[in-house]
């Protein structure tokens, strides 16, 4: 009779699937200094065989991809504000992009390369299409509008992303600016007539600056018709 009793036998591991590897992407992006994902990282945090992974995923951009669609999925359903308010719907769902992305760096930098046309990324966009459309907007008015807001809130949060994924200590990182521009006022003299004024603009306030050009430029046009 073995000497070895259930007890003193190590767990079993979890059986993998695309959810439970999609779970692990999210924990592992979101850990401080955490700027890139590799499969092996991830197949340590799964306890399993990195190419156990790939079984579930054809390439490390399919898993890019799913971990993406999935912040996408996650901001899109985070929005509250009722349809017919279809300005803060927008603002909100451009907020928790930003916010996830910078939870999730490694994650959110993707999204300035990578369309995943998976479930979370038709959510978004549904969900802008719809309130452009209620703001007055349809044709090409309306998904240049769409255009406009998805790639101005994609690209700058994942910019956000990364640059504060990079400086985790820095408390200055919400500055537009890395560093102060020292320019000599004979040759660049506007430059030093708003040193002070550039180095103050934040990521957060010129993102969100952004967001409300968009949605007035969609109240200007829908005006027009």
């Amino acid at each position: 009779m073995s000497s070895v009793t259930k007890k003193d036998q190590p767990p079993k591991r979890a059986r993998l699937d695309r959810d439970l590897i999609v779970e692990a992407g999210l924990e592992l992006s979101g850990t401080p200094g955490v700027t890139t994902i590799s499969v092996r990282d991830l197949g340590t945090r799964l306890g399993a065989d990195p190419t156990a992974i790939y079984r579930h995923f054809q390439s490390k951009d399919a898993l890019m991809g799913a971990l993406l669609d999935e912040l996408n999925g996650r901001a899109a359903g985070s929005v509250q504000t009722p349809p017919e308010l279809w300005d803060e719907r927008l603002r909100e769902l451009s907020l928790a992009t930003l916010d996830l992305f910078t939870r999730h760096p490694a994650i959110g930098a993707e999204a300035m390369t990578l369309t995943t046309h998976g479930p979370g990324e038709l959510a978004a966009i549904e969900l802008m299409l719809d309130a452009f459309q209620r703001c007055g907007l349809d044709g090409e008015e309306l998904v240049r509008h769409y255009a406009l807001l998805a790639s101005h809130v994609l690209s700058l949060a994942a910019g956000i992303a990364r640059a504060r994924a990079e400086t985790p200590d820095d408390h200055e990182g919400d500055s537009w600016l890395d560093t102060p521009l020292l320019a000599d006022p004979r040759r660049f003299p506007l430059i030093a007539q708003h040193s002070l004024l550039l180095s103050e603009l934040q990521d957060r306030d010129l993102f969100l600056s952004g967001v409300d050009l968009v949605i007035d430029s969609a109240r200007r046009a829908a005006a027009r018709d």
